[in-house]
């Protein structure tokens, strides 16, 4: 680690492949594309020759434009764009020179090169988020007939499959899935209209210099932008990436509540024979992974409000979202991408603890199944209130005493004028209560693995 390190995303958090897309050298190779784009588009419409385009086309992209150049150039200029406008027109012949930059504002490139990154970026997490769909389809798909005690407000419930748990979190995945698509359209977009957004500099072909430019490089035209591209569509890209991790988030909040150990029902990959959970616990086994899940997602989330504070800008613009930006997007593609690959390291080697889940089903003694018995009661003629009522009042007497549910059903008179030892048997089956768990989760499974 360099002491001159602050940010932990400099040697704790984020995976290579992504934060190379927000390095400077990344950064400093988009803006340079851009120019060149520019550069070719402005050749096709014959307003600067084809030899100059072709010279800042090869200049721009075999890294005659050094950074640390750039940096100089800054240093003393005391500006961004122009330093690397100056640092690709010293690499070019006075001939091309000339030519580099022509019409364009300093945001046509930024927000254009902004674009290349994000598209770079979107790739990899659409390519995450497939993967944790099906990580999670699998187990849907593995444990469909896994029975385990349903819960809601953290209480017993009635039961439910672990497939189909991990079914709901994996369609939840596939509608990201979805989102992410959808956005592109909107995010992936470059700008070529100058100064204020009319395009004057460059006359009357400026719709077609923007719609040569883009198409070159693979991005969406838009319609009217101001000098910079409206930030309503990085807010919109940052509100998905917190969508994301808040499922995320979610997902780790659940096994982190099933690995306690008086549930104990499922646990996250611990390598025993090394791992240390404890400098001083030596007994422990934290589940570390998914509470870094939770603590990274809390971060993505807090990058909403920056991002949302970026949408009103003076005029036809200002400078105050530029340097909120160089935080807010870098940042929240690092983490998510982070996340997501955090997620499917946990559901990959998530340790299902089959014989727990049914341990946990038998010390409910029966009331779990109290809703089964009042359905059960109702199928033989009993009215709903009645038969709720009847079921309440027997459940709660099980809990104070520790005796089991259908102990007490069995012996009750009115229970028996309708149901048989052998219907109350049947009724406090959980294997005979799942509903259509598996058809659910069949029909989910099915449906991931559409996703490509």
């Amino acid at each position: 680690m360099s002491e001159k390190s602050v940010c932990p995303l400099d040697f704790r958090y984020g995976h290579p492949s992504m934060k190379a897309i927000f390095s400077d050298e990344n950064k400093l190779r988009s803006l340079l594309q851009v120019e060149a784009a520019l550069a070719r588009a402005h050749a096709k419409l014959g307003t600067i020759p084809a030899s100059a385009a072709e010279e800042i086309s090869k200049k721009a992209s075999d890294g005659s434009v050094k950074p640390a150049r750039v940096a100089q150039i800054e240093a003393q200029i005391k500006h961004d764009i122009m330093a690397v406008v100056k640092g690709l027109t010293e690499q070019c012949s006075p001939e091309a020179g000339r030519y580099v930059h022509l019409g364009a504002t300093s945001n046509d490139i930024i927000d254009t090169a902004t674009a290349l990154q994000i598209k770079q970026a979107l790739d990899i997490i659409e390519k995450d988020v497939v993967k944790v769909t099906r990580v999670l389809a699998n187990l849907a798909a593995k444990h469909k007939n896994t029975i385990m005690v349903g819960r809601t407000h953290g209480q017993w419930a009635i039961p439910t499959t672990f497939g189909l748990k991990m079914a709901v979190y994996a369609l939840e995945m596939a509608r990201h899935y979805e989102r992410l698509l959808e956005m592109r359209p909107r995010v992936c977009v470059g700008k070529m209209l100058g100064a204020v957004g009319t395009g004057a500099a460059f006359g009357k072909k400026a719709l077609k210099v923007q719609s040569l430019v883009m198409e070159d490089l693979g991005l969406e035209v838009p319609i009217a932008t101001t000098q910079i591209l409206q930030r309503d569509r990085y807010a919109e890209m940052a509100f998905h990436l917190a969508n994301i991790a808040s499922s995320l988030e979610k997902f780790a909040t659940e096994v982190r509540n099933l690995q306690r150990r008086e549930i104990g029902e499922v646990q996250e990959f611990f390598d025993a024979k090394k791992q240390v959970g404890s400098s001083t616990m030596a007994q422990k086994r934290n589940p570390i992974t998914s509470e870094n899940i939770c603590g990274l997602a809390r971060v993505v989330r807090g990058l909403l409000v920056t991002s949302f504070e970026n949408i009103p800008t003076w005029h036809e613009r200002d400078l105050t979202n530029s340097s909120a930006e160089r935080f807010t997007i870098p940042h929240a593609f690092v983490l998510t991408d982070h996340l997501l690959r955090n997620t499917v390291q946990v559901f990959e080697g998530l340790h299902v603890n089959k014989a727990n889940m049914l341990a946990n089903l038998e010390r409910a003694k029966g009331e779990i199944m109290a809703e089964p018995m009042m359905m059960a009661l109702t199928d033989k003629g009993m009215g709903r209130q009645e038969a709720h009522e009847l079921v309440r009042q027997l459940s709660m007497k099980a809990s104070s005493s520790g005796k089991d549910l259908a102990v007490l059903l069995k012996s009750d008179k009115k229970v028996k004028k309708f149901l048989s030892p052998k219907d109350i048997d049947a009724a406090v089956d959980p294997k005979n209560y799942l509903g259509v768990a598996q058809e659910v989760v069949d029909t989910a499974v099915a449906l991931c693995k559409m996703i490509k």
